[in-house]
């Protein structure tokens, strides 16, 4: 055996040996280039080791990082200031804009753009407002010169005062009676139907008691049948309107009490065409016998499922035509007649009367001294006297705190519960503020002693106002509801023939 098989073959150096050959030697593997050296692998294209290459990219990388996120805060730091600026310029014109509407007292504007909505401002549209010489709406308490007023009627006058009348005419004063029991229960007054009369002076005896004051121009019915407008004709050829309503259990009539009205409120109908005159007891009397004589000929549609067999009228409110209590004494008048016992009046009950005002605060003080049990119910429609100035021009003599206060007194006198009237207007008067602000008002002079009715306004011909979103509508109740004060959306009925809340206008088209 030759030498050279048993003799161990030397290791080659590592800086020899070939790409193809592996060490066997014991050494340990390179495992990193770090631990390599520069020489273990080639340089880059720039003569510079891979580890220099890698290093400077990533260095030149991070400085174009670094230099983008600089200009980026640079431009958010300039827009930060910008925006910044502009807000503060904002707030400065806000400041301005508040310090110039609270000088001018329009806090309601103020208010308005702080809850993010419109104040829109009452004024007539569709018609011309009667303005005095100051510039502001003029009132009209008292016609402006003298008119006739209608002949006296039995309804005038009472039981006693229509006995002295016969006994004028030589017949005896039980005829008075017999009169009465035809006029306020049979609602008649055709001599034909009166046999327990001598018939020799029936036609006399009609003529003398019941002039003719209301003739019936127009009946409009709405497609229920449950609501009938009436628009009548008066001796002198002025026209007015009443409403009948059917409601389950009770009949209402809606009755005027002046031909025209002369508040000058720009949101109903009714003020647009100014006051004629004040109506007798008689004609407002007489719109309750006409309507009982169309119920019971069927006129309403007869009874129907649920109701309890009302015959007739059984409810009253008196916010047809006109300001009742700018009609004071005849309106009164006509109040105790309707709860005079039959035959001297109609038997009504007080407590399903009810009379409104805008708010004549003298007036209004008075009601508890009729010692009569009926519900009195004061058109607010805004709390607060900057709105109210222009939307209820009466505000301009009794401010609505006075009115409140005069509300109030009834209630402590009479213990009858006061209804406050609130006619709903899109971004006039339903902000959240105001309902707030009635709560208060309301709370502040105590618990338990009126009751809050909204109404959605109803349109009227020539005006684009409009009633409240629906939305608003219940924010506004709940907002009431959550301070105590109990609250009620008032049915409106009519709306289709005109016949609802500040749409009468006595128009014959």
């Amino acid at each position: 055996m030759s030498a050279s098989k048993n003799t161990p073959e030397p290791s080659l150096p590592l800086e020899r040996a070939t790409s193809g050959q592996r060490s066997r030697s014991s050494a340990p593997a390179i495992s990193s280039i770090e631990s390599a050296g520069a020489a273990s692998r080639p340089a880059g294209s720039t003569g510079r080791p891979v580890r220099d290459v890698i290093r400077g990219n990533t260095a030149r990388r991070n400085a174009r990082s670094n230099s983008g996120y600089e200009d980026r805060t640079q431009r958010s730091d300039r827009n930060d200031r910008t925006i910044a600026w502009i807000e503060t310029k904002d707030a400065e014109r806000r400041l301005a804009e508040e310090r110039k509407l609270t000088q001018e007292g329009r806090v309601s504007e103020l208010r308005a753009r702080r809850e993010g909505r419109e104040q829109v401002r009452p004024t007539a549209e569709g018609w011309k407002q009667a303005m005095g010489a100051d510039g502001r709406p003029e009132l009209q308490f008292a016609t402006k010169k003298r008119v006739t007023q209608p002949p006296t009627h039995f309804a005038d006058l009472t039981l006693e005062e229509r006995q002295a009348k016969l006994k004028e005419l030589g017949l005896p004063s039980f005829r008075a009676k017999q009169l009465s029991v035809h006029y306020f229960q049979h609602y008649t007054t055709d001599p034909a139907l009166m046999s327990d009369l001598p018939k020799e002076r029936r036609e006399e005896l009609v003529e003398a008691a019941f002039p003719t004051l209301l003739t019936e121009v127009k009946r409009l019915a709405t497609d229920d049948g449950a609501t009938i407008k009436f628009l009548w004709r008066l001796f002198d050829g002025s026209t007015v309107e009443s409403v009948l309503m059917r409601y389950p259990g009770r009949i209402t009539l809606c009755v005027s009490s002046q031909c025209g009205c002369g508040m000058n409120c720009p949101f109903c109908a009714t003020g647009q065409s100014g006051l004629t005159r004040n109506m007798s007891t008689a004609e407002i009397l007489d719109q309750i016998i006409q309507a009982n004589r169309v119920i019971a000929e069927g006129g309403l549609g007869g009874l129907r499922p649920g109701d309890h067999a009302p015959e007739r009228v059984t409810n009253i409110v008196f916010m047809g035509m006109g300001e009742p209590l700018a009609n004071y004494k005849r309106v009164m008048r006509a109040v105790h007649r309707m709860v005079d016992e039959a035959p001297e009046g109609l038997g009504m009950s007080a407590r399903n009367i009810t009379v409104s005002t805008v708010g004549l605060v003298p007036a209004i003080r008075k009601l508890a001294d009729e010692n009569l049990p009926f519900t009195f119910a004061l058109s607010l429609h805004a709390p607060d006297d900057e709105l109210r100035d222009e939307l209820i021009p009466v505000n301009s003599r009794w401010k609505a705190d006075e009115a409140i206060d005069a509300a109030y007194e009834y209630y402590a006198k009479t213990g009858r519960r006061v209804s406050i009237e609130y006619a709903l207007i899109k971004d006039m008067n339903d902000h959240a503020w105001r309902a707030d602000l009635l709560a208060d008002k309301l709370n502040a002079r105590g618990k338990g002693w009126v009751h809050v009715n909204p109404i959605p306004l109803n349109p009227t011909p020539g005006s684009v106002w409009t009633s409240s979103e629906p939305a608003v509508t219940r924010m506004w109740i709940e907002r009431l509801e959550a301070k105590g004060i109990p609250t009620t959306l008032r049915d409106t009925r009519g709306k289709e023939i005109d016949g609802a809340c500040g749409q009468l206008a006595a128009s014959e088209a």
